[in-house]
């Protein structure tokens, strides 16, 4: 396993730490127009860069399957109620923590998954055929779309419930990877880390639509 610095989960690099301190002005990233706090995104394939943008150079690379060197990150929160991992599975994709994130990265042609930490996020290179026996099991998770969206997996403590899962835009991941960053306390996070976990999942629910039958609402 390696860091994320230089690896393909660059994506997500951007850590609030290197973020314009409070009270400066954003700037779109591709035409330099002045943008609020918020924005949207869009990532750089070769670069693996996320990128604040504008709205109207954000909306020129929102072609699903236009081969573009860069490509908008969507507003799409999709929910797994069906969604079963059990604890041998998780064991097979070789995660030592209860909470991770995957997304196909096209220009690599594989999935990867990265977990978060007091130094913010770390990769891990799924073992070969490990993610296909996952989405062999729940075909809802065909419906993500490499490179923008992420799948967040969140696995129950001490076998205490189910796996939570939920589709959701690649920058959200940076969002929490960097918020964690921040709060992170001790081993395992401490409380404030925890509460913020629970936070965003709780957002997450209220946000997305459910995916039933493997098939998308």
């Amino acid at each position: 396993m390696t860091g994320l610095r230089g690896g393909p989960l660059a994506v997500l690099a951007r850590v609030r730490a290197t973020r314009p301190e409070p009270g400066a002005q954003e700037r779109c990233e591709m035409c330099a127009t002045d943008i609020g706090e918020q924005h949207q995104h869009v990532v750089d394939l070769v670069g693996r860069g996320l990128m604040c943008t504008c709205r109207p150079c954000y909306l020129l690379f929102t072609a699903e399957h236009a081969e573009l060197r860069y490509r908008a990150v969507p507003d799409r929160y999709l929910s797994f109620p069906e969604f079963a991992l059990f604890a041998g599975q998780w064991d097979e994709l070789e995660i030592p923590v209860g909470l991770a994130f995957f997304f196909t990265n096209s220009v690599l042609g594989r999935p990867v998954a990265f977990y978060p930490g007091p130094a913010g996020a770390t990769e891990s290179e799924l073992p070969l055929g490990a993610w296909d026996r996952a989405v062999e099991a729940n075909p809802g998770l065909g419906l993500l779309m490499p490179d923008v969206e992420a799948l967040i997996v969140r696995m129950p403590e001490r076998d205490s419930g189910a796996a939570v899962a939920f589709l959701v835009p690649i920058d959200r991941c940076y969002e929490l990877v960097g918020s964690l960053r921040t709060a992170w306390r001790g081993f395992d996070g401490g409380q404030e880390a925890r509460a913020l976990v629970e936070a965003f999942f709780a957002d997450l629910a209220g946000r997305s639509s459910p995916v039933r039958g493997g098939v998308a609402p």
